[in-house]
């Protein structure tokens, strides 16, 4: 039992400092409301399916009175079966309404030209093991990223020889980084602050060294910074 008690107790201890939930960005903060609806309504879903298995459970049990009785046959319940086929079609649709409706916001396509020029572009380069990041104005950075609060930046992924990803756990979702093909990642209205950004995928003996550190400055500040 001592045993037992102390995986919970080491894992407590760890203290992980990555919390995706405690978002940073309207990104991040409609993925975690996403995850917390999914979260709520899977819990549901399973409490019902829990509280019925025991009842059956117990009600269908072996006593002294009922254990040498078969049980009666039933054929089916078509009333039962459209119940619950209904309920099931119904949750399904809940819960795709607001995924489909977040995922179409988060869509790397700016929704017109007007937000195309008013968002900020960063290119960004991935290789064995750091970032690079590459400004309008050209200026460069290594393994530090400056965007501006209150802003939709549009992240210009590519990788100079492996798969990596890129991520800012407290700003948004992680985006596969490929050799040789540019995806997008679109992060809308982050909040000023300091913020660590990682290589999320394995992409050799130093990986874990694939760290970058975020800044989102005010818009004022950010205009000064490119000009250094």
């Amino acid at each position: 039992m001592k045993k037992l008690l102390t995986i919970p107790i080491l894992l407590l201890l760890a203290g992980c400092d990555i919390n995706v939930l405690d978002a940073k960005s309207e990104t991040g903060q409609d993925q975690a409301f996403l995850i917390w609806f999914s979260f709520g309504l899977m819990m549901i879903v399973l409490v019902v399916v829990f509280v019925l298995f025991a009842r059956f459970v117990w009600k269908y049990r072996e006593t002294d009175q009922n254990k040498h009785t078969l049980p009666k046959d039933v054929k089916g319940n078509k009333k039962l079966e459209i119940t619950w086929t209904t309920l099931a079609i119904l949750l399904l649709v809940v819960l795709a309404v607001p995924t489909v409706a977040i995922t179409y916001d988060q869509s790397p396509v700016l929704s017109s030209s007007e937000e195309a020029e008013q968002a900020v572009h960063v290119n960004v380069t991935g290789q064995q093991f750091f970032w690079t990041f590459e400004y309008e104005n050209g200026k460069e950075t290594t393994n530090k990223l400056v965007i501006p609060a209150n802003k939709t930046i549009v992240f210009h992924l590519i990788s100079k020889d492996v798969i990596h990803s890129f991520w800012i756990p407290q700003l948004g979702g992680k985006t596969d980084v490929l050799p040789g093909k540019e995806l997008l990642y679109k992060l809308k209205n982050p909040k000023e602050g300091t913020y660590e950004g990682k290589c999320a995928e394995f992409c050799g003996v130093q990986h874990t060294k694939m760290q970058f550190t975020t800044r989102v400055v005010s818009n004022e500040e950010y205009e000064n910074w490119l000009k250094e």
